[in-house]
């Protein structure tokens, strides 16, 4: 009995060493005093939102609320604002068009009170103007071009007059308006050519040039970086207005849009999707015509279905931080699509948890892809000198330093298995060994240490989720003890004195996915 024991303390031993071999530690280490100057915000800059008429409704506008207060983006994108939803444009017997803002004022209204901008995307086409019947998704977007696109550069100027009216010119000169969404999917989102596209481009860049030469319009707004050479050329060639590039890319095989989730998706094994589009985006504007245009990513995500359960899986968490961290400064703005579960693209959705994009659940629960920007938004104004790829270190005006890291690993087995029966299973996180964090050159004194996780199990909802057996309805109790669990507070907090040295040092565990933020708060 005695041997056998021995063998089986033997044989653990060995799986131990076999499981640090693969583990890797690492060691971040940066000085106070080395700034690498101001940070780089573009990760906030802007969020995406289903479609316009989802904005009118009371729990959308609490969610979009926390959201501004605890994540700061500056700007909103969704879909729809000309559907007929939104009820902006009719035409009378004899065909005289009628506008009607009051939908619209509502939305927009909102938006500015909460010191936020619209990025106006200028689609879907009203039925009245639209020269064909099809349409796209639950809501029956008009996705035909124009009757009569000069009713269309009618429509695109009396709207932004409208704005300019209500708003102010020197606020509207601040916002965006983007012709159109993904275009080059046909069938999908326009049943025109590109040719087509360029056309309701150019009528509605005038439309908006018409009343303010210094607004700026943009596109084409594509899936999978597509028509960016393309658009600038055409622009270009025709002398049409255009102030940036936008366009989309999302971290998944096989395709572009699977509204419902059926056709199945699996997490691109390459380590530079999505920041390897962006990156080879911005190389295409540099060595066009126009190389000082601004680059917005109006869509991104690690998936294009709101069916996929990656988005509701911690690996979320790190996946975010991962692409943002390698797209480094080459877009202006990367819009996450999108911001909440209120979202109904394939029809009102059944179940709380059911892959959607959001951040936050339909009842406004935090999901791990939050947290991601809820402490990237605890980030100082300026970033201190780091070579470590996977972590952003940065100090305030007050002496605060903070220290944001994760790991990522893509533990998808790749094309034997899809994301939508991969992220539904309890997948706990590996070892990946310790990391170390140094500060040196801090300023001597006594600081409070807050630390704070998202990862498996923790603020992970979709684990109690899990655990819970997955309800296809959740009560209000459910829904609080979630919350509750899942509210990002800091995991500890301890009392730290820096000594005349001026060196900070934390060693500490870190598992596949985890990601780690480290605030020292000067007292």
């Amino acid at each position: 009995m005695k041997r056998i024991l021995i063998i089986l303390v033997l044989i653990h031993s060995i799986q131990i060493i076999g499981q640090n071999n693969n583990a890797e530690n690492r060691t971040i280490k940066v000085d106070y005093k080395k700034e690498a100057g101001k940070l780089n915000t573009m990760f906030k800059e802007c969020i995406g939102a289903g479609r316009a008429n989802e904005g009118l409704r009371a729990d959308w506008q609490q969610q979009l609320a926390l959201v501004k207060k605890e994540c700061d983006f500056k700007y909103i994108r969704f879909h729809g604002l000309l559907s007929d939803d939104m009820a902006v444009y009719r035409e009378d017997e004899k065909g005289k068009p009628e506008y009607n803002y009051q939908y619209v004022d509502v939305l927009f209204d909102y938006i500015v009170s909460l010191k936020m901008k619209p990025f106006v995307e200028l689609g879907f086409m009203p039925n009245a103007l639209a020269s064909g019947k099809e349409t796209i998704f639950w809501w029956r977007g008009n996705v035909t071009p124009p009757k009569d696109y000069k009713k269309w550069e009618d429509l695109v100027r009396n709207l932004i007059q409208h704005f300019k009216e209500r708003y102010g010119d020197e606020e509207v000169k601040t916002w965006y308006f983007e012709v159109w969404n993904e275009p080059n999917l046909s069938p999908g989102f326009w049943t025109g050519t590109q040719e087509e596209y360029f056309k309701l481009y150019n009528y509605a860049a005038r439309g908006v040039k018409a009343v303010n030469p210094a607004y700026r319009v943009g596109g084409p707004a594509t899936a999978g970086s597509a028509w960016v050479a393309e658009t600038i050329d055409f622009c270009a060639k025709n002398n049409v207005p255009m102030d940036f590039v936008s366009t989309h890319t999302y971290g998944v095989k096989h395709g572009y849009l699977d509204e419902f989730g059926t056709s199945g998706t699996i997490l691109n094994q390459d380590e530079w999707s999505v920041s390897g589009e962006i990156i080879n985006s911005r190389k295409l504007i540099t060595e066009s015509v126009k190389p000082n245009l601004e680059l917005h990513y109006t869509e991104w995500s690690s998936s294009y279905t709101p069916a996929d359960p990656i988005h509701d899986s911690y690996h979320s968490a790190a996946y975010i931080l991962q692409k943002l961290k390698q797209v480094g400064n080459a877009a202006n703005s990367m819009s996450y699509w999108v911001f909440t579960d209120i979202f109904e693209e394939a029809g009102p959705r059944f179940t709380p948890f059911h892959g959607g994009f959001g951040l936050l659940n339909t009842q406004g629960i935090k999901k791990p892809a939050y947290f991601s920007y809820y402490l990237l938004n605890k980030l100082g104004e300026t970033e201190l000198q780091n070579s470590d790829k996977a972590s952003w270190t940065s100090k305030n005006a007050k002496g605060d330093v903070q220290v944001l890291l994760w790991d990522f690993t893509n533990t998808h087995p790749g094309d034997k298995e899809l994301n939508q029966t991969y992220y539904i299973k309890d997948l706990p996180s590996k070892e990946k060994g310790k990391v170390k964090v140094e500060i040196d050159g801090m300023q001597k004194g006594k600081y409070l240490l807050e630390i704070y996780k998202v990862g498996y199990k923790v603020n992970d909802a979709y684990a109690d989720y899990l655990a819970m057996n997955k309800p296809s309805q959740l009560t209000r109790e459910q829904v609080n003890s979630i919350k509750e669990k899942n509210n990002g507070a800091p995991i500890s907090t301890e009392k730290v004195t820096i000594d005349g040295k001026g060196t900070f040092s934390k060693e500490f565990k870190i598992n596949e996915n985890d990601v780690f933020f480290l605030n020292l708060i000067k007292q």
